[in-house]
């Protein structure tokens, strides 16, 4: 069967530890529908306990377990909710796809006072101060935990910079330590180097921040039975350090991880590519350039859609490519929003669904609609309502039964594409057609196998079928701005 994820997850679900039992109840009804694995969010503690997303990690080894933070449960549920959620997936053969933030930490337990020197935010080589000395809360205890599970307590010396320091308007501050004077090496030069992000960022050329790291990750696969990774902001982590760890949890735990990097580089495909060879191609990355095309595409009725697949990584390397339409950081009110518009996201899901590249990932409101309030860039509080994709289940169960076999490209009209996949052994295959603009149409070969076969669209846009002609042709319709999905009777 055709491998799909889905991000089980957005930026706003609900909290009270509503998210482990709904993936518990929802998991037989998205095996269903083909999805098989789920990315869920990061489930340790972070520093507001029940109300943190999750990307300010606080404690790696609190899974929902201590009284720190706030309270024992993170947003999402208890340790033993967790555990429940993850047996009822893997009970309907759908892996596990955990989300690491192994770049920072928050929420310091102490105060501590190092030497450091202030850089400016826009070019962080660049110091903007004398050396000096500085406090900040880079003592981790956990003392909630009590030292279960480890006895590692983090550090100044396990960090390359805060931008906390007492009595001081925020800033960047590079602390001064053993490992070089300097930030780690990463690939690009964005802000001269993007080493540091938020918080108390994590210094992984220490060996004993690395030891307790890679031992972390046997203990969180061994807790979970995750079969794969989401690893966040991994364009400010050395590329090193990626290769080292993930070999090493393979190694470890005798599991072929998956592994999937966060390189957000919008319209930017040599970077991918770049941080790739740098990873020796130890992970896939979600393809940001793709996601930037669709966003544009959406935004665009006069969009060329012979060209949406031009500059991306599922074009220039499909094995290594997670396609998506939109996630936590691109929905509208995030720091990077760049959504995918309402009417085009049926076009979008059903070109990275039904076509033989690409390890696809759908968006949870995409599948279940949201809606939420939060303050905007103009600082207004707005409300957002986000729709269930139109015939997102039909496209999914069209990618589970019948995407397969070889793939016939008609990319020959600006505003009107189509490809078909003839199938295989097992499977019926299925035609696909999409307009952005006007009623359409187009003449496709889709094999011999089928003729005198009638077709149906299996979206239900068009009512009408057709039939195949002797050499394994028809004439597929579509719908203006939407898509058809032709499967034999």
């Amino acid at each position: 069967m055709n491998g799909t994820m889905i991000q089980f997850f957005h930026w706003y679900t609900d909290g009270d530890s509503f998210l482990w039992k709904h993936t518990k109840d929802q998991a037989t009804y998205l095996s269903d529908l083909g999805i098989t694995s789920a990315w869920l969010p990061p489930a340790y503690k972070s520093t507001n306990a029940g109300f943190s997303v999750g990307y300010d990690p606080y404690d790696l080894f609190d899974l929902g377990e201590f009284d720190q933070k706030g309270g024992i449960p993170t947003k999402y549920g208890t340790k033993e909710q967790y555990l429940e959620a993850v047996k009822a997936l893997k009970e309907n053969k759908i892996q596990v796809i955990a989300d690491i933030v192994l770049n920072h930490k928050a929420g310091g337990d102490e105060l501590e006072k190092f030497n450091a020197i202030k850089v400016d935010e826009d070019d962080r080589t660049v110091a903007i101060s004398d050396v000096m000395e500085i406090e900040s809360y880079t003592k981790f205890t956990f003392d909630g935990r009590q030292k279960k599970y480890s006895d590692f307590e983090w550090n100044f010396t396990c960090f390359t910079g805060v931008d906390y320091a007492e009595g001081q308007e925020t800033a960047i501050f590079r602390i001064i330590n053993d490992y070089g004077d300097h930030w780690d090496n990463i690939i690009d030069d964005e802000k001269g180097n993007y080493d540091f992000l938020m918080y108390n960022d994590i210094e992984h050329r220490n060996p004993f921040v690395r030891e307790e790291l890679n031992y972390w990750g046997k203990w969180y696969q061994e807790q979970i039975g995750f079969e794969g990774v989401r690893l966040d902001a991994v364009k400010h982590i050395s590329p090193d350090f990626y290769k080292e760890w993930l070999a090493l949890l393979r190694s470890n735990t005798g599991v072929d991880i998956f592994a999937v990097g966060e390189y957000w580089a919008p319209g930017d495909l040599p970077l991918l590519e770049a941080y790739i060879d740098s990873t020796d191609g130890c992970m896939s990355l979600f393809d940001s350039s793709l996601q930037h095309r669709l966003h544009q595409a959406s935004n665009n009725p006069d969009y060329d859609l012979r060209e949406i697949f031009n500059e991306t990584l599922v074009g220039s390397h499909p094995t290594k490519a997670v396609t998506v339409v939109d996630n936590h950081d691109t929905q509208p009110l995030q720091a990077l929003q760049a959504p995918v518009e309402t009417w085009f996201k049926p076009i979008a899901y059903a070109l990275i669904l039904l076509r033989q590249d690409g390890y696809p990932c759908v968006f949870y409101p995409d599948l279940y609609g949201a809606s939420y309030k939060d303050h905007g860039e103009d600082g207004n509080e707005h409300e957002i309502f986000l729709d269930k994709v139109d015939a997102i289940e039909e496209l999914l169960k069209a990618r589970k039964d019948f995407a397969y076999g070889e793939q016939r490209d008609y990319f020959d009209d600006a505003h009107c594409i189509g490809w078909t996949r003839e199938g295989d052994d097992e499977h019926y295959g299925c035609a696909v057609v999409l307009s952005n603009k006007d009623v359409n149409q187009k003449s496709m070969e889709i094999g011999k196998r089928y003729a005198g076969k009638t077709f149906y669209d299996f979206t239900g846009h068009i009512q009408d079928k057709i039939t195949i002609d002797e050499n394994g042709w028809a004439v597929f319709p579509c719908p203006a701005g939407n898509v058809s999905v032709w499967v034999a009777e």
